[in-house]
């Protein structure tokens, strides 16, 4: 999901260290006992594949705890989005409703707590949109809690995590949107979302695997036999695997690795150096492949009209990493949708790859040393 923040000033704040797991032996009454380590096993998160049957996709994930509060299942829509960082989640439902006001939240001094859960009044808004033309803002604040990720057949537990707790949203004509309309999940490695010096990053980061894991996750693709407009949506157990193994990491694993850009202050950019080959014309491009976007992909191009354009069904699309992946599609009337902008006008220059790459490939983060894995299936 593509997003504009108004600050980004950040650094990783808090981890989440788990218990090493040892075990003892003593090969006789004369030596030392020994402790030998145990490596962790990774952890299996499912997701919920939606679709209206016809264009549109999106994954959600669940929330069911937030400090003390066990949730409703109408908390278990957050998007998961590959194409930002950190948790963002509405107010309702989880705060007093005399808690919550279009103005802000009502209390006194630095923060409060409820339920568990501390508010501060530290304060931020953020702007979704795909373009400059199409702008949403939200509105909230920071607070802390222990968050429980996934479902009861596989999640985490995050002790305290930072997070975006939202009052109101409103789109650009100025119109509030329904409530958790923003909700969402984001799990890349950038920090996105900085509040006083305080950052709000992938809630995964805050996840430690354990002994012989890498802090990171990898995603399988989805296919589409999941995806249903059901009233009841049906987990898919087991698509995101939190904690790589070595072999998820080596050269023999299938995905083609790529170094991000790393700094203390932003962590590592999930926007990657890649040429796009459309129309018959290359295209330099930075490109971001996002489960948070659908059904639309955006190349950005210097050269196309300032009035964005939409390909044609059956027009073939390459786009080309500098780590030498290669992910090719070709439009039709219903999938893999794709408007050509200018960056003058639209005012970014990463062109956006949608959640329809997820369908047939494979998805890597490596938190640890900050690269990002690509792989076809």
């Amino acid at each position: 999901m593509r997003k504009r923040y108004d600050s980004k000033s950040l650094k990783i704040i808090s981890v989440l260290l788990l218990m090493l797991v040892l075990a003892s032996c003593k090969k006789d009454s004369t030596t030392q006992t020994a402790k030998a380590v145990v490596n962790a096993t990774p952890v299996q998160l499912g997701v919920y594949e939606q679709s209206d049957s016809i264009i549109y996709k999106i994954l959600f994930m669940t929330v069911t705890k937030i400090g003390t509060q066990t949730l409703s299942e109408d908390f278990n829509g957050l998007v998961f989005d590959t194409g930002s960082g950190g948790l963002v989640i509405d107010a309702e439902g989880i705060l007093p409703a005399s808690m919550i006001t279009s103005t802000g939240f009502k209390f006194t001094g630095d923060s409060t707590v409820v339920d568990g859960i501390t508010i501060t009044n530290q304060t931020q808004t953020i702007s979704y949109g795909d373009d400059a033309n199409t702008t949403d803002v939200v509105y909230g604040n920071l607070a802390y809690a222990a968050v429980t990720i996934g479902d009861p057949s596989g999640n985490i537990v995050i002790k305290r995590l930072p997070f975006f707790i939202y009052y109101k949203a409103l789109d650009g004509n100025g119109n509030k949107l329904e409530a958790h309309y923003f909700d969402v999940l984001g799990v890349d490695p950038e920090y996105d979302i900085s509040i006083n010096n305080v950052n709000i990053g992938s809630p995964f980061m805050y996840y430690d695997p354990g002994t012989g894991l890498t802090k990171g996750f990898k995603m399988a693709a989805l296919g589409t036999s999941n995806f249903t407009d059901a009233n009841e949506i049906p987990l898919t157990p087991g698509v995101i695997t939190l904690g790589l193994t070595a072999a998820d990491l080596s050269s023999s694993s299938g995905f083609t690795m790529t170094q991000l850009k790393y700094n203390s202050d932003d962590g590592a950019d999930p926007v990657i150096p890649a040429t796009i080959n459309y129309n018959n014309k290359n295209v330099s491009a930075t490109v971001l492949f996002d489960s948070g976007t659908d059904p639309d992909n955006y190349i950005e191009d210097y050269s196309a009209s300032k009035t964005i354009t939409q390909l044609p069904p059956s027009s073939p699309v390459t786009v080309a990493t500098a780590s030498g992946f290669n992910y090719d599609f070709t439009t039709t009337s219903t999938d893999y949708l794709t408007l050509i902008e200018n960056p003058s006008t639209s005012k970014t220059t990463a062109s956006i790859l949608s959640l329809e790459y997820f369908l047939n490939n494979s998805y890597l983060l490596d938190y640890t040393d900050h690269k990002l894995g690509l792989k076809n299936n």
